[in-house]
């Protein structure tokens, strides 16, 4: 059950980052199909950041510095192709789902062609820092390893759908961000910059979505690469988990662990089929449209997408 547990979180970390960073970019009225790419995307920004500094320091690295520079370049990355959809789709106002699907196949094949010029040497042994439990986790058994026993890019996690749950709800960045959202023309019409309130979130939103990708390969599988494919699969899930959240960040803590437990218990179970497996790892899929459906039967407009979702914001019409 332990082992299960910490599988669970590990997974439902990769989930979060990608989760609340679309809450985010949602919340300003975009629906960002490029999602699963640009997750792909702070992936390669991340591991560049870490084969760099791991070259130079791989005789004695500095955890800190190690977290904080493969941090800033996995969201740097990240935010670079979310800047490519933002003046798409903001300034050009293309279609938000065709050019987010375009995004999500740019961000895949080119964490592929910048992989290939990434040196992993040192990928294990980074791989085991980013992974480092808290020191006391040991001691404290069981109950440690579940909730003492991650990396700090878990506790990050949690800590910025917090902090992003509380800008939304209680300051005047996200009350402007969620009028944006459900209203442009009003929002514009009360004096706030419409366009720079777009451009922000999908920016910052695109670069926490980068980390869920980076976490996944330098923590969950040790700085493998083997198994880098499925990230495009997780930002698929992480935008389900939107709908299933209801657009909420501080609920994306509970669901992303309860769509990790789905993912992961495919593989723990004894004596189940292949065909079993798949239809296990359907669950969430399933789960996020009765939800959808649930919340379209009672309409309650705190737990509908934002107003304004999907539509190019034309300011000439207002």
């Amino acid at each position: 059950m332990t082992v299960f547990l910490v599988s669970a979180i590990s997974i439902a970390t990769v989930l979060l980052y990608g989760c609340v960073g679309e809450i985010i970019t949602e919340k300003a009225g975009h629906l960002n199909l490029g999602i699963p790419g640009i997750m792909c995307m702070g992936t390669a920004g991340g591991c560049l950041g870490t084969s760099l500094y791991m070259s130079v320091a791989h005789e004695n690295p500095s955890w800190l510095l190690l977290i904080l520079i493969s941090l800033v370049f996995a969201f740097l990355f990240a935010a670079a192709l979310g800047g490519v959809y933002a003046l798409l789709t903001v300034t050009l106002r293309c279609n938000q789902n065709i050019t987010g699907l375009a995004i999500t196949i740019f961000g895949s094949g080119a964490t592929d062609f910048l992989m290939s010029f990434v040196d992993r040497t040192h990928f294990d042994p980074a791989g085991k820092l980013f992974s480092s439990a808290l020191p006391f986790a040991e001691s404290l058994g069981d109950f440690g390893a579940i909730v003492f026993g991650h990396g700090a890019f878990v506790y990050l996690a949690i800590a910025v759908a917090l902090v992003c749950a509380f800008v939304l709800n209680k300051t005047r960045v996200g009350l402007h961000l969620r009028a944006v959202g459900e209203s442009p023309a009003t929002a514009d019409a009360a004096g706030i910059n419409v366009t720079a309130y777009k451009y922000v979130a999908i920016l910052i939103g695109s670069g926490i979505a980068g980390l869920g990708g980076f976490y996944y390969i330098m923590d969950y599988i040790k700085g493998s690469w083997e198994n880098a494919g499925i990230i495009e699969a997780f930002g698929w899930l992480a935008i389900a988990l939107v709908i299933f959240v209801l657009w909420k960040p501080h609920l994306g803590i509970l669901g992303a662990f309860l769509f990790g437990g789905c993912y992961i218990v495919a593989f723990v179970l004894a004596n189940v089929t292949s065909t079993q497996k798949e239809i296990i790892k359907m669950l969430p899929y399933v789960i996020t449209i009765v939800v959808l459906i649930v919340t379209s039967i009672f309409d309650n407009k705190e737990n509908q997408p934002p107003a304004s979702l999907g539509l190019p914001y034309f300011r000439e019409d207002r």
